[in-house]
């Protein structure tokens, strides 16, 4: 068996492999993800005791790994794919091009057991993907071009987007879960933001995300609607300040991101039926009589124990 390490620093974005012999199974150690098409031969993927078998025309994916696989010339002629190797911070990147540019609504609903625990899949590329890869294969022909970094970017902005564009399938859910491995960035993202006047949409565009499916995932994570979830945040952080500081009815609404306090004071009533000067009335006065019950018990513990 052979190996064969994969650098993210000495590779392209873009790589042609060509083999004449048959080199038997390779290991393959990838720091990037990659994509990539059966130009000609078979490819074999071994996973375990398991094989699988691909051939001419069919896309797949590979993740950040071990790989064992096993490339096999055809009718004489030598074992051609095309790699694209990428990192999830290039892949957000694109995304985010392409959603901000475009207006791409990128969403995945895909699951299943082909592709939920495995590292590497494979299906047969679909008829825009092919030509695109027939086209990735003439342009690598031209010396200049596996050197230039804009015309690569260009043809991985074309790929992600063929793929992300596509009805659900496991590549394309394998390659948006890439983006999943920064779930925590989400969140960080969503919670750095509650106390600033940023939209939703603009929320959105920082998280990489399309608005629809900006608002899918946030539901996932925190089971309401980002709207909803804001105020709500902001309304517990200002009742709070209410209970724990001398600050006015105004300065509280304006901390915590309200537009004006009669707007403030409105959302305030909705959610907990009393105004924010109520809410500090109620909270001073139990508080106050708290503390005077506290005193009579202390006091009348005291009598006890001196009469004993």
């Amino acid at each position: 068996m052979k190996n064969s390490m994969n650098s993210s620093v000495q590779q392209p974005m873009i790589v042609k492999y060509m083999e004449p012999l048959h080199n038997g199974i390779q290991t393959q150690v990838l720091s990037r993800y990659a994509i990539g098409y059966i130009l000609r031969g078979t490819k074999n993927i071994y996973d375990g005791d398991k094989r699988q078998t691909l051939s001419r025309g069919d896309v797949f994916y590979l993740g950040i790994g071990h790989h064992y696989t096993e490339n096999c010339p055809e009718g004489g002629q030598p074992f051609e794919q095309i790699l694209f190797y990428y990192t999830p911070e290039k892949l957000q990147k694109i995304l985010m091009h392409l959603n901000i540019t475009y207006g791409l609504n990128i969403s995945n609903d895909h699951s299943c057991e082909n592709c939920r625990n495995r590292n590497e899949i494979f299906m047969p590329a679909w008829n825009s993907l092919r030509n695109f890869f027939t086209n990735t294969n003439n342009y690598l022909r031209d010396e200049e071009f596996r050197h230039d970094e804009t015309a690569e970017n260009i043809k991985m902005t074309e790929l992600i987007y063929l793929i992300a564009s596509h009805e659900d399938c496991c590549l394309k859910s394998k390659l948006l879960n890439n983006v999943d491995t920064a779930r925590e960035n989400f969140e960080q993202i969503v919670y750095d933001h509650i106390f600033k006047d940023i939209s939703i949409e603009e929320l959105a565009k920082l998280t990489n995300r399309s608005l629809t499916s900006f608002k899918k995932e946030f539901r996932r994570h925190f089971e309401m609607p980002p709207h909803k979830w804001y105020i709500r945040q902001r309304l517990m952080h200002a009742r709070l300040l209410l209970i724990s500081t001398s600050k006015s009815i105004s300065e509280i609404g304006n901390e915590c991101t309200f537009p004006n306090t009669s707007h403030f004071i409105k959302l305030f009533k909705k959610e907990y039926q009393m105004t924010p000067a109520t809410y500090r009335h109620r909270h001073l006065t139990s508080s106050a009589e708290e503390s005077l019950q506290n005193e009579v018990q202390a006091a009348e513990a005291g009598e006890i124990r001196q009469a004993l």
